[in-house]
């Protein structure tokens, strides 16, 4: 039996999955996308190691990276990916990756929760967990609250929650940056209109851009001391009668 790749995957999740790779396609979704890219060099080029997993959407391969060895893209079956998985359920053992980026996965995720605690498994301890999304609070992110929208399916979880789920899920917030601060429109002429506000809001870090990064590090397992047996409760000391011992009266000393 040949089945095709993830036969036995939810309908739905297919079609988001789907939907959100033609939007991310047209030019909104080529401006987003080309908008972070600077954003996701600048922080690659300070991690190391031999493997990275990338899951979600991007604008082709991710910039090089000649510290880190080998790149891997998962995810559904869409034109780029290698591995096909679920989201919640990736073929890749435990604390395998030294990077995991998840591109705009959230966004679009039936279990954003399932999602995430599955890319924190893969990632070793001190290796890190790069999330980009969009930003709720800003002129993209409001897109998704307009019916009949292309963003109208996608959560767009604020960044502010989702450095709670890190924390629980063990790792420490390092880094928050935000990108794309032009406006959702697809002329050119206005884009090119609005390049100067875009690096001025850039340089300033105002958090009102359209998308946001987020760089957690996943924190070392620490030693946990065993557990003590507990000892019998003991009566406390008390005095203790003696009895006086006397001479015998008629035994002489020789």
């Amino acid at each position: 039996m040949n089945e095709p790749p993830c036969a036995t995957i939810a309908s739905d999740w297919l079609t988001l999955q789907r939907e959100a790779e033609a939007w991310f396609a047209g030019p909104l979704g080529r401006l987003l996308l080309a908008s972070q890219q600077a954003l996701l060099e600048q922080q690659l080029g300070s991690h190391f190691g031999s493997f990275l997993l990338h899951y979600g959407f991007s604008a082709g391969e991710l910039p090089p990276q000649r510290q880190i060895t080998h790149y891997i893209r998962l995810g559904p079956p869409l034109p780029g990916v290698e591995i096909v998985c679920e989201e919640g359920a990736w073929p890749v053992l435990e604390h395998a990756a030294d990077v995991v980026v998840l591109q705009h996965a959230l966004d679009f995720a039936v279990s954003p929760h399932q999602l995430l605690r599955e890319a924190a498994r893969c990632v070793r301890p001190g290796g890190h967990l790069l999330v980009v999304g969009i930003h709720p609070w800003s002129l993209w992110g409001l897109r998704h609250f307009l019916p009949g929208d292309a963003l109208a399916g996608a959560r767009c979880i604020a960044p502010n929650r989702l450095a709670d789920w890190l924390h629980l899920l063990g790792f420490a917030l390092e880094k928050r940056r935000f990108g794309c601060y032009c406006p959702p429109l697809s002329s050119s002429r206005w884009q090119a209109r609005l390049r100067g506000v875009e690096s001025w809001a850039e340089s300033l870090q105002l958090p009102g851009g359209g998308v946001y990064l987020l760089a957690a590090r996943k924190l070392m397992a620490g030693l946990r001391p065993l557990p003590q047996s507990r000892r019998a409760a003991v009566a406390p000391l008390r005095p203790v009668s003696v009895a006086k011992v006397g001479r015998h009266p008629g035994k002489k000393e020789s």
